[in-house]
């Protein structure tokens, strides 16, 4: 029942692809074009065209990979010697759900002239976080991604649905829920594993514009996976609009005072498909050592996760975003937020619907823990990866349960009666200046084990450092045009 059409027609899963196999459906689809798909540094989906011109070149594009231009793609890769390899990685191949040209595309990695991986690129070190995780714990790293964007469209006048109360609201109230359905579709069939899909809050009319939020939300799968899901969805999606001839936008600000979008990451800890972050019907010491980890790495996760300037204007208090360095349960004011799950075997569906097995059933490995800062700014590959090394890091902590215990909170911590114990919180940077700040503090972290290379963090540092934003958000948050500039500047981030 896969919807990939390459992974139903060879019928075995994408992780054991071949060359052979791919041949076989190429040529028995009569698929003539190959897409090498890759992302640099600005996280877009870039494409490379192969017309195939014979069996032999075709296995030729399949081995060989080809030759790129890598200080055009990533700016801390010298012109001098620029020259990078990109080499298929099969288990990513998909149909074009785009092309009238019959079409492959597979996602590629890039590797140096010496034949080894490019150190210093994203995707790569998304690979060496999760692998220092599964080293140093025994276990492995899986996550999802919650992908919110805004869908805008000329105001018909019909069935409008309440200003900034449009969560889960449905056609015609919600003008775009067959767009989302049919982007779920394509990105499904390009191998993404797809949870549900919905209207999320944000809906307000500006200018005879109709601005309406939705969201698209994966299932847990092991971190790489994840990233490149979240990838492809993106260029789906705006491909899809750019077709029908509306504008999307994952930007974290849309204009003052209406909700933001954000990239919710949700994660778990797996050990031979069990997932570990529930024990004895209430969350695991596992756990709370990776919401430890969190903790104690907020402050330099913003740097992957929150690149541009109006990032800081979505972080901030009443605003279901957050800004206080804490966790708790089903509380979205937090960073860290442990959903409501399945802690616990239970029967729900036998008492609605009677005539199913009353037995109950134990639910416990749907159970993820989501942290909430990142949003649609982020280099998938570099956040994903950062917020693998800080699960590791909650695992080398000394004392990772107590910090657990110290950060939660059981209440509203926007209640005027609990300032108090607010102010006992750590605070996320306001500002990429403040972000590539606490990068440089919690630089050896990223760096252990090799994962991050110094190079590129220092990169990123100085990267953040010149958008000059320190005091930007007191300068002109409550100037509206001044906003709307920001948010015009950086529309289409990530």
């Amino acid at each position: 029942m896969n919807p990939n059409p390459v992974i139903q027609y060879l019928n075995k899963p994408a992780e054991q692809l071949t060359k052979e196999d791919l041949i076989r459906f190429i040529e028995d689809y009569d698929i003539q074009m190959i897409n090498f798909r890759y992302v640099g540094w600005d996280g877009r989906l870039k494409t490379l065209n192969f017309i195939i011109g014979s069996r032999g070149h075709l296995e030729n594009i399949l081995t060989a990979g080809e030759r790129v231009d890598g200080s055009s793609l990533f700016p801390f890769v010298e012109a001098s010697s620029s020259d990078l390899y990109v080499i298929p990685r099969y288990k990513t191949a998909f149909l074009d759900p785009f092309s009238e040209i019959p079409t492959l595309n597979i996602l590629c990695s890039f590797y140096n002239s010496s034949g080894e991986p490019l150190e210093s690129a994203p995707e790569h070190i998304m690979k060496k976080a999760h692998q220092s995780f599964k080293n140093k714990t025994g276990y492995s790293f899986e996550a999802m991604g919650e992908l919110e964007y805004y869908i805008i469209s000329h105001d018909d006048g019909l069935f409008k649905a309440d200003d900034q109360k449009a969560y889960h609201e449905s056609s015609p109230f919600s003008k775009w829920s067959a767009f989302r359905t049919e982007a779920m579709k394509l990105i499904a069939e390009s191998g993404g594993t797809i949870k549900y899909g919905h209207s999320e809050v944000g809906n307000f009319t500006r200018d005879g514009m109709v601005y309406e939020q939705n969201e698209i939300e994966f299932l847990p799968t092991n971190v790489e996976d994840a990233a490149d899901q979240l990838v492809i969805a993106k260029w789906i999606i705006r491909t899809l609009a750019s077709q029908r001839g509306v504008t999307v936008t994952f930007s974290p600000k849309i204009t003052v005072g209406k909700a933001g979008s954000g990239l919710h990451i949700h994660s778990r800890v797996m050990k031979e498909d069990k997932n570990l972050m529930i024990k004895a019907g209430a969350l695991s010491d596992v756990a709370r050592k990776v919401i430890a980890g969190y903790m104690e790495m907020a402050p330099s996760l913003t740097a992957f996760g929150n690149m541009n300037p109006t990032s800081y204007f979505r972080l901030v208090p009443h605003q279901e975003a957050p800004t206080n360095i804490c966790w708790g349960d089903r509380n979205r004011s937090v960073l860290v937020r442990v959903p409501l799950g399945w802690t616990r075997p239970m029967n729900m569906i036998h008492k609605v619907n009677p005539l199913e097995n009353g037995k109950k059933k134990d639910f416990s490995n749907k159970q993820t823990i989501e942290i909430r800062n990142a949003d649609g700014s982020a280099d998938v590959y570099l956040l994903l990866a950062g917020i693998t090394v800080a699960a590791r890091h909650g695992f080398e902590l000394k004392n990772p349960l107590q910090i657990a215990e110290n950060t939660y909170v059981d209440i509203d911590i926007f209640k005027e009666e609990k300032k108090a114990a607010q102010k006992k919180l750590g605070q996320l940077p306001t500002s990429c200046v403040a972000s590539a700040k606490m990068l440089q503090q919690q630089k050896a972290v990223y760096t252990k084990y090799n994962v991050f290379p110094e190079g590129l963090l220092n990169y990123l540092i100085d990267y953040l450092k010149a958008f000059g934003d320190e005091n930007l958000r007191k300068e002109i948050e409550n100037d509206e045009g001044k906003v709307m500039e920001l948010v015009t500047r950086y529309f289409h981030c990530g």
